[in-house]
């Protein structure tokens, strides 16, 4: 547990905000106005830097790359130092802020909210130009539109090249187009989501007794949990308007794969294969997003059972009371902006069908932004028991946090509508008078 940390980014105490500050109608509103000046500040951070920003897996970029000679542990060793270093030391090694896909995907769905909330024309605007950026920025030579990223990156399975496209950067930016189709009724955007689904059916899949699992990359057969299920909640959205039974027979099989693995406890490993038997907060949130998104676009429920029993996990494990993200489901630290922002998305995205699932967001919400935000607006990297790791990233943590909060800032708006709407059919319908 958290307990004995003791001080935030800025050397203040870290605050604890309860359920019952959340309560008081003008707690409240002073915490949805922390909020929305919170996605101000973020906003302005990241525009005036024109959406570049440094990412974790950057540090093959650096001019010291040339010392490793090739070698895959030297390479992982260079990209570790610089991605753990306690302070930023990218400068030094002539790493330099570039574009990011995904952090591009994040703020086109992030300006989409707040365009339904405000209906400022400068939001969909902004929008709109991210869209068009990523139209322009798909991977080369591939059957679809997909995005990877724009670095190299080294594992222990070997090296994954910049610009080779993932499922998980292709499903989440697909989600803002489908996300823009329906605010828009643009076609143009559903045809690009069209487009991503010819490419996610092209992945290799591991077939199993219990469904089939989409792969993290083209390259191999790579079976993770979070990653099949975001192609599966973008193939089984994207039927929802296109009815191609190819994309519902290979969503329902993703489906039937993960939920099929999920734990007695509710909850689900990141992969199945021995080395990656961890369990996390945000990566946890992926899985359950895409869920909701898969049954809420086909009808099938027959993974409601799943939803409820993750959903409950996710709750009573992965926070503190104070609304402080835990990182796995055993200890707290690291303490993540991802896993932050995804908490955030994930309750707002909750809110529709559990009652506690916005004052959850508005809880983390209320810690991440006191505790991890910098006063220029932007959000560290993370928090460890004797420091704090400020290195602005940009899609990391920018722009999930812009998009997060400004979800939340939508869920905040719509069950303001509804109690409005409930509350005036009970003065009309108890005020005596006849029409």
């Amino acid at each position: 547990m958290m307990g004995s940390a003791t001080a935030n980014g800025r050397g203040e105490p870290i605050e604890d905000i309860t359920t019952t500050a959340l309560q008081s109608p003008e707690m409240a509103r002073i915490a949805d106005e922390k909020i929305r000046n919170s996605v101000t500040a973020v906003r302005n951070w990241v525009e005036e830097r024109n959406y570049k920003g440094y990412d974790p897996g950057d540090g093959l970029t650096s001019y010291l790359r040339p010392l490793t000679f090739g070698n895959i542990l030297a390479e992982r060793i260079l990209q570790q130092l610089v991605w753990k270093a306690p302070i930023n030391i990218r400068p030094l090694a002539g790493i330099v802020p570039m574009e990011s896909t995904k952090g591009r995907g994040f703020m086109a769905w992030g300006y989409l909210c707040l365009h339904k909330v405000s209906a400022d024309d400068s939001d969909l605007k902004r929008a709109l130009e991210c869209l068009d950026w990523l139209d322009r920025a798909k991977e080369a030579g591939h059957i679809g539109h997909c995005w990877g990223n724009h670095f190299d990156f080294t594992t222990r399975t070997g090296r994954m090249k910049a610009h080779t496209p993932t499922i998980v950067w292709s499903g989440l930016i697909g989600q803002a187009f489908l996300e823009c189709y329906e605010h828009t009724g643009e076609d143009t955007y559903l045809e690009i989501a069209e487009s991503i689904c010819r490419w996610i059916l092209t992945l290799p899949r591991e077939t199993t007794r219990n469904g089939s699992c989409l792969s993290y990359t083209a390259r191999y057969q790579h079976s993770v949990h979070n990653a099949n299920l975001l192609g599966a909640a973008l193939l089984a959205r994207t039927w929802r308007y296109r009815a191609r039974p190819e994309y519902i027979g290979a969503a329902r099989e993703a489906v039937r794969y993960t939920c099929s693995r999920q734990r007695a406890d509710g909850s689900w490993l990141y992969a199945e294969d021995s080395q990656h038997h961890w369990i996390d907060n945000f990566h946890t949130g992926y899985i359950l997003d895409s869920l909701k998104r898969y049954r809420d676009a086909t009808g099938d429920d027959s993974c409601r059972d799943s939803i409820e029993q993750g959903y409950r996990y996710f709750q009573s494990v992965f926070f503190e009371p104070s609304g402080c993200p835990r990182y796995y489901h055993n200890r707290t630290f690291p303490i993540d902006i991802q896993s932050a922002a995804q908490a955030i998305d994930t309750f707002s995205f909750f809110a529709d069908e559990h009652a506690d699932a916005l004052n959850m967001a508005k809880k983390v919400a209320a810690w991440t932004i006191a505790n991890m935000q910098d006063d220029s607006g932007y959000f560290y990297y993370r928090r460890y028991p004797l420091l704090t790791a400020k290195t602005p990233y940009f899609h990391w943590g920018q722009a999930t946090m812009f998009k997060a909060l400004s979800h939340l800032l939508l869920a905040i708006g719509r069950k303001d509508a509804a109690v409005h709407r409930s509350e005036s059919a009970s003065s009309l319908a108890g005020d005596g008078t006849v029409y």
